[in-house]
């Protein structure tokens, strides 16, 4: 082999080498599923080098991480993580690592809580961390986890930070925060305006706010139903909002009139974002528009920048009177 040829592969294996460990760090952090990681090139790099440098890179960018000493997942995720890294290892035949198994002894026997943070890396370099909870259903909301709605709509933020930029928005249905705070971290809204109903979700919305820096941004209380157009006057938004909002046939009804009267009152651009788990609640709602509010659906590509599952069909629709 040249020499030429000889620089390539290296520069390949390397440039290879990072993307595998950014896939870990990303996976890690969002408290992906296991099976989702790149197991099969950590296999590969141990099997041939009999050596456990790779596993001691992988360490760096995740329990060793300057992120998770700040926000770091629960300890039965990463007790989980670790454990599955001492296994491929041993299965290897490599020497034990040291660093791995003093790891896994600081979470061992450590209780879990309700709560535990995740992590979602920007295109930047930057995070979003939130403090969220670990069941789907907690305190009779759904509002304290972050949906896949959630994280499509942030990605097609990120495609177009026009239509963000210098803007003020109006986010229905925040939730636990990422769309909103990743738009504020990316997008360089001139105000943004996180909102919703259930008290337990604002209180974990507003720390999620206050957690990120964004304390110049605001969070309101918005009940659909008794929402006055003279609140939604005083907002004065360019851009509205929301993500994983149509999921219960009975609150679709206050969502629609709501957002008749915020295209009556100010005629913003408005961005609804659905996981369609039940087509008989999606076509639903999309019936009740008809009423008097046109829409149309987005298509085209959208950048994968977050680890989810992306087996359930995602829409989003633009809608104007």
């Amino acid at each position: 082999m040249e020499h030429s040829e000889q620089n390539q592969a290296s520069d390949s294996k390397r440039v290879n080498k990072t993307d595998i460990l950014r896939d870990f760090q990303v996976s890690f952090f969002a408290m992906s599923r296991l099976v989702s990681f790149p197991w099969t090139f950590l296999e590969k790099d141990l099997e041939s080098n009999k050596s456990s440098n790779l596993i001691s890179d992988i360490l760096k960018q995740t329990c060793l991480h300057s992120l998770c000493r700040k926000f770091p997942p629960s300890f039965r995720y990463r007790k989980l993580f670790l454990s599955e890294l001492i296994r491929r290892e041993e299965a290897a035949g490599c020497d034990p690592l040291d660093e791995l198994y003093d790891v896994l002894a600081e979470v061992v026997g450590a209780e879990d809580t309700t709560e535990c943070y995740k992590s979602y890396l920007l295109p930047s370099g930057d995070a979003v961390s939130l403090l969220e909870n670990v069941a789907l259903i907690s305190e009779g909301t759904t509002g304290l986890v972050t949906w896949e709605a959630a994280l499509y709509l942030a990605e097609w933020a990120l495609d177009h930070r026009q239509a963000f930029t210098g803007r003020t928005i109006l986010e229905l249905g925040s939730g636990v925060g990422l769309t909103g705070i990743t738009i504020c971290r990316s997008c360089s809204p001139n105000r943004y305006v996180f909102s919703d109903c259930h008290p337990r979700v604002l209180q974990k919305l507003r720390d999620n706010v206050r957690l990120n820096g964004l304390s110049e941004h605001s969070v309101e209380e918005m009940d659909w139903a008794t929402a006055t157009e003279e609140h939604i006057r005083q907002i004065g938004a360019d851009t509205v909002v929301a993500a994983d909002v149509v999921y219960d046939p009975d609150v679709a009804e206050s969502l629609v009139k709501l957002l008749s009267k915020i295209l009556r009152v100010s005629s913003p651009e408005v961005f609804i974002c659905s996981t369609i788990r039940n087509q008989e609640t999606y076509g639903g709602f999309k019936q009740q528009l008809e009423a008097g509010i046109s829409h149309r659906v987005m298509t085209g590509a959208v950048s994968h920048v977050f680890p989810y599952k992306r087996v359930s069909a995602i829409e989003m629709i633009k809608l104007y009177r």
